[in-house]
């Protein structure tokens, strides 16, 4: 029995070390189950009990104690050794081997070593629990702040927190004026929570946790569906943010968090994932049907980073890139020559996007688009229209079409001397964008395009996506050693993605919301992302028009010459027909969206007069 229990209790605390030490290194979410603290003290206490075992049978033996007492008792003991009252002389007085002299010294180590163990345990785990008690206390003092509470602790995350921060510590240092500029207007006092918290030993989970508890966050190690934040006040907002690595657990949790709090004022949801069933399944769970009795009151967003770069940097930046910058055609008209390198998903989106982007009177498109792998199958595949023949036949449909041509260039590396002939062998570019995937790479090969087209004496306006904020700031305004700039444009860094105005405020949203409210409900906007993206794409190009002086733009479609408003339908249907092939849309003599076929997708001249007052701008 001492053999036994011995080499029971060593295995149970070697297991319990390990498990302690290695249970969470190959998936963070076992840290939940293996908490370092809580399993280590798991084990110190079942070895304890287990030695105790053969020395109270020993103790007890012919006093009638029956295995459960002396079991009780070996448990009573190992209390005593977590509150620094184990008796270690009476233990060594009850290990008699004369005949085992391995076994005693093994016995006595092992103990020893449990006695130590057991009290620097018990003050860790009261450590831990005044560290969660102040977590939790912390955050039941701010119940009437406005709670941004957060999945994960992460850069995605962080970078949104410290936006937060930053903003509320402008609003502080504002006039009294100001703030006082009417009372819905007022600005309350924000808490930032951080859930799903776990101390590690890497060193950037570390620097998170730094910069966190900087920004005087709270740290929750529970995960964010926990109803702990029911508590907060009613009146306060009450704002999460599934925002992790894993897509499908965002969505899951923000599934969870709906149903929790699906009936309170004041609060909002935000989902972070590119997938499509994201896409289906917050549709359809988390927006009210028309007949609906009881529709839900919290307010659900979706952020796609993707699509939410692209659409942002036309919004900002697109007529400097795409028309301002554009070169003197044949004809009169100017000409865009756009160069896409990598077509992951930014630069398979930045060309689709181009397509309808570019569509302005007075101009031409081109766009080319390189890639390392196949990527001219994929985009055919995803926009059947947008490279390839329309579906309508052109003897019974006259009439003009979009005026762009796309070409997807297969298997060239931008290291390789191909990538470089098929780059010069085009017109000279007006545009260029950099999405690799990589931010060395984007750099490298933007500043190679530069080096490229100076010396063919070019001067195309240059996007690269760089995601590190740091490394990002750091490049703005590069030059050589002669003092030239690169003059390459940097975008997509995790700060500016990840930031109140992108996702809080976002003017571009706002702008897309008023012109889809013209002839749909509000809540159409946020539940399918057809009238988002298509009311997105409808707010983006309409500044363009502006910019490039659209005669008769700004005015209200009653106010234009019959001649302007011909020409802005003529224009705005170009628009829609690129966009909806964009989409993945062809036509089809009768709509059906599940098939993604529209009657509407013809030439100007085909649609009937009711159709073509539709195309008002």
């Amino acid at each position: 029995m001492w053999i036994r229990c011995f080499f029971g209790a060593l295995l149970v605390l070697v297991l319990a070390v390990c498990l302690a030490i290695f249970g969470n290194r190959f998936n963070r979410r076992w840290e939940r189950v293996f908490d370092p603290l809580r399993t280590l003290l798991l084990g110190v206490i079942l070895s304890a009990v287990i030695l105790f075992i053969p020395l109270y049978t020993e103790e007890f033996n012919g006093s009638g104690c029956g295995p459960l007492e002396t079991f009780l008792i070996s448990v009573h003991n190992t209390i005593r050794l977590f509150v620094v009252d184990g008796d270690f002389d009476f233990v060594v007085k009850h290990l008699r081997f004369d005949e085992n002299e391995w076994l005693y010294n093994a016995y006595s180590i092992l103990f020893s070593l449990l006695f130590v163990l057991a009290p620097m345990l018990t003050a860790g785990f009261v450590l831990t629990f005044f560290k969660n008690f102040s977590a939790y206390l912390q955050y039941l003092r701010n119940l009437f702040a406005d709670a941004y509470i957060f999945s994960e602790l992460n850069e995605k995350s962080l970078a949104l927190a410290e936006s937060l921060h930053e903003h509320t510590k402008k609003k502080k240092k504002a006039p009294v004026e100001e703030a006082e500029a009417g009372d819905e207007k007022k600005s309350k006092k924000r808490m930032l929570v951080f859930t799903d918290v776990f101390d590690s030993g890497e060193e950037r989970s570390y620097e998170l946790l730094t910069k966190a508890k900087a920004l005087g966050a709270v740290c929750f190690k529970r995960d964010i569906t926990a109803r702990f934040f029911r508590l907060h006040w009613k009146n306060s907002k009450l704002c999460f943010f599934t925002i992790g690595e894993d897509f499908t657990e965002n969505t899951r949790q923000a599934l969870t968090l709906f149903a929790n709090y699906r009936n309170r004022k004041n609060a909002e949801l935000f989902v972070s994932s590119t997938q499509i069933e994201t896409e289906l399944l917050l549709a359809n769970a988390c927006f009210g049907k028309k007949d609906d009795k009881n529709p839900p009151e919290m307010l659900v967003r979706r952020i796609h980073e993707v699509r939410s770069l692209v659409g942002r940097t036309l919004y900002q930046t697109g007529y400097q890139a795409l028309f301002a910058s554009a070169a003197e055609g044949e004809g009169g008209d100017k000409r865009i020559t756009a160069v896409v390198v990598g077509m992951g998903s930014h630069g398979m989106e930045m060309t689709k996007a181009l397509a309808w982007y570019g569509q302005m009177d007075g101009y031409s498109l081109e766009v080319h688009a390189f890639d390392r792998t196949a990527a001219s199958e994929r985009f055919s595949l995803a926009c059947p229209e947008l490279v390839g023949p329309f579906h309508y036949d052109p003897e019974t449909t006259p009439g003009t079409e979009d005026a762009y041509n796309i070409t997807v260039h297969d298997g060239l590396d931008v290291d390789s001397k191909a990538f470089f002939d098929a780059v010069m062998a085009l017109p000279p570019a007006t545009y260029v964008f950099v999405s690799l995937g990589n931010d060395e790479l984007n750099i490298a090969t933007a500043v190679q395009l530069r080096e490229w087209y100076e010396r063919a004496g070019h001067h195309p306006y240059i996007h690269a996506i760089v995601y590190n904020t740091d490394k990002k700031e750091a490049l703005e305004g590069i030059t050589n050693y002669k003092g030239q700039a690169y003059d390459i444009h940097f975008i997509g860094d995790m700060r500016t993605t990840y930031s109140e105005d992108t996702l809080l405020n976002n003017q571009l949203e706002n702008k897309a919301l008023a012109r889809h409210k013209k002839w749909g409900e509000e809540s159409e906007f946020w539940q399918y992302n057809y009238n988002y993206q298509s009311s997105i794409a409808s707010a983006i190009h309409y500044e363009a028009k502006k910019a490039c002086g659209i005669p008769g733009i700004e005015k209200a479609s009653t106010d234009r010459t019959p001649e302007e408003r011909e020409a802005i339908r003529r224009l705005e249907h170009r628009r829609w027909n690129a966009y909806m092939r964009s989409e993945g849309y062809c036509y089809g003599p009768q709509r059906n969206d599940l098939a993604k076929l529209h009657p509407c997708l013809v030439p100007f001249e085909a649609l009937t007069p009711k159709q073509q007052a539709l195309d008002d701008d």
